[in-house]
């Protein structure tokens, strides 16, 4: 790997988002935390293995990205870049082993962040200040932190957890579907009409879902039908989306911190694909949270996870960074030398 030639001052940082649609990667001037200077992504998502996240693979899609960004932006160098990563806090040692080495060698960084997607997905809501993100999508994790430590619930995957997520919903619609199929109690025929529509007939199912290497999103594909049903008047439907946002809040309660010293609110944001669905679940997700969490207040999102890199980064640059380092969900190794 061809070591970096520093050009040019410091005058960008590097935020990275890699998920299970691909891997986002955004330039920007760090005195403007937002990722405005350039964008690029792939929509191969990050592989993962045996021994965790592939850092090789990784490395593969960003280094060219990074170096077209930063060439269209007229040279310079790195300040800092920030890497958050479906994963992180689970499959990510071989990323915490190798990256602070390899991006030094290739692209000159001395600082680096290394972050779980729940945490980027923190700070792109809330950026810098204590309270609790729940991001959602196919699947739900919930953090919080009082800017000491964090907190985290569920995000267990579709097997073990992430209630309320879009893969529970779905699973939980499509077996209301299948309920109204064979004639018990608690089926919708509503949803097995939709099911039918979206994914074939319904003694075919379990032959078309089980197999699929991509299971949780084909379940969180039908999230938006139960949804939709909802909206039409389903009961059945509308209880499964009642359900969820009691699972949402639960989530959110477990990791919210108390109210400051001086009596301020705690602030509780909601970012992911999920919430698109609309009000058929957050009219009962309100709800719940203001029974879960009377004292605490409902903040829209500012952002997404990649902005919440780049937030990262652009702290990291200017020695800002007041977000709690954490062994897996952000690690923060020791500046390194040129």
């Amino acid at each position: 790997m061809a070591a970096a030639v520093n050009t040019g001052r410091e005058r960008w940082v590097l935020g990275v988002d890699s998920g299970g649609s691909g891997l986002r990667v955004a330039l920007a001037d760090p005195a403007r935390p937002v990722p405005a200077a350039g964008l690029r992504r792939s929509r191969e998502p990050v592989r993962t293995g045996p021994a965790g996240i592939d850092a090789g693979h990784l490395l593969e899609q960003l280094l060219p990205m990074a170096r077209s960004l930063l060439a269209d932006a007229g040279g310079g160098a790195l300040a800092s870049v920030a890497i958050g990563a479906a994963g992180m806090a689970t499959l990510g040692d071989g990323l915490r082993a190798e990256l602070p080495g390899a991006l030094r060698d290739a692209l000159g960084v001395r600082r680096l962040a290394l972050a779980a997607d729940a945490v980027t997905a923190y700070a792109g809501a809330l950026g810098q200040r204590p309270g609790a993100v729940v991001a959602a999508g196919t699947g739900m994790v919930a953090t919080g932190t009082d800017l000491r430590g964090w907190r985290r619930a569920d995000g267990w995957g579709h097997l073990l957890g992430d209630c309320g997520g879009g893969a529970w919903i779905g699973r939980a619609g499509l077996e209301a579907a299948l309920r109204a199929h064979d004639g018990r109690r608690g089926g919708s025929a509503a949803l097995l009409t939709a099911a039918e529509a979206l994914l074939g007939p319904a003694e075919g199912l379990p032959g078309r879902v089980y197999p699929r290497t991509d299971r949780p999103a084909v379940l969180a594909s039908f999230a938006p039908e139960v949804a939709r049903c909802a909206a039409a008047g389903d009961g059945v439907s509308a209880g499964i989306l009642r359900l969820a946002a009691g699972h949402i809040a639960e989530a959110a309660a477990a990791v919210c911190p108390p109210a400051g010293a001086d009596g301020a609110a705690p602030e509780v944001a909601l970012t992911g694909g999920l919430f698109h669905t609309g009000e058929p679940l957050l009219v009962p997700l309100r709800a719940e949270l203001a029974a879960q969490l009377p004292s605490a207040r409902l903040t829209p999102a500012a952002g997404d996870p990649l902005a919440g890199a780049v937030l990262i980064a652009s702290a990291l640059a200017g020695g800002s960074l007041v977000l709690p380092s954490h062994p897996t969900l952000l690690h923060v190794p020791a500046e390194q030398g040129r």
